[in-house]
């Protein structure tokens, strides 16, 4: 870990500028996550960096690993533990950093083998966690030597989960925003093509939308792709 210096800090004002650039900008969800994890081990020198989020799709919530920096295969596989599990589950359901000096000690840590195999000693985990205090994550940072983290250190890192935390909500949001804005375009698209069946074909409305249903599963095109088409042959 990094020793906290006038230029250290430096690092970390740079880390939360190009996550805040993040947030404006087109990137979808999985790129902003590589890019919290990477200036995060950067600016702090740690062996590895992870992010984990919070999947609330599921029947029984659950905390999954969304991004690393890491390479190594025994750390980027696909991994998923229950809310209550390990020192993910810890930090996310109290909502509160969790210092580890030795992971190889700690009961919570479950991936002593792994730990093991990568050479990983401590640990700091930070809850992502936005303005109404709702954790969406957790942010983990290990070092490869045994590493007493500071309170500067453990306020720094949650800094960076914190813009994280805002980043990812934001993307989240804009994803959405584009899929309902393009499902209320294809809807204008289809009621246009369903008018031009009906005159055309002096069908009713249910007829004429069961038409372009039927015509979008035989061509495998979308509806919209098919809408489009009917509006443009109108137009010739």
């Amino acid at each position: 870990m990094e020793k906290i210096t006038p230029e250290t800090y430096d690092k970390y004002i740079k880390a939360l500028m190009d996550i805040s650039r993040a947030i404006t900008s087109d990137r979808y969800l999985e790129e902003i996550l590589k890019l919290i994890v990477m200036v995060t081990a950067k600016v702090t020198g740690v062996e590895i960096c992870s992010l984990w989020l919070i999947d609330e799709t599921k029947d029984s919530k659950g905390i999954r690993l969304k991004a690393t920096q890491a390479i190594d295969p025994e750390y980027v596989k696909d991994r998923s533990l229950k809310m209550h599990e390990g020192v993910v589950g810890f930090v996310a359901t109290h909502n509160e950093p969790l210092i580890i000096k030795d992971v190889l000690k700690e009961p919570r840590f479950k991936e002593k083998e792994m730990a093991k195999k990568l050479g990983l000693v401590s640990m700091l985990g930070v809850p992502l966690q936005v303005k109404d205090e709702k954790v969406i994550g957790v942010l983990n940072c290990f070092t490869a030597q045994p590493h007493d983290f500071s309170e500067t250190e453990v306020n720094l890192v949650t800094a960076v989960a914190n813009q994280a935390a805002v980043a990812i909500l934001n993307t989240e949001l804009m994803v959405k925003t584009t899929v309902i804005q393009e499902e209320l375009e294809t809807r204008k698209l289809v009621e246009r093509a369903k008018e031009v069946l009906m005159r055309r074909r002096k069908i009713e409305g249910n007829e004429a939308y069961r038409w372009l249903q039927q015509r979008s599963m035989n061509s495998r095109k979308s509806m919209r792709r098919v809408a489009e088409a009917v509006l443009l042959s109108d137009e010739i």
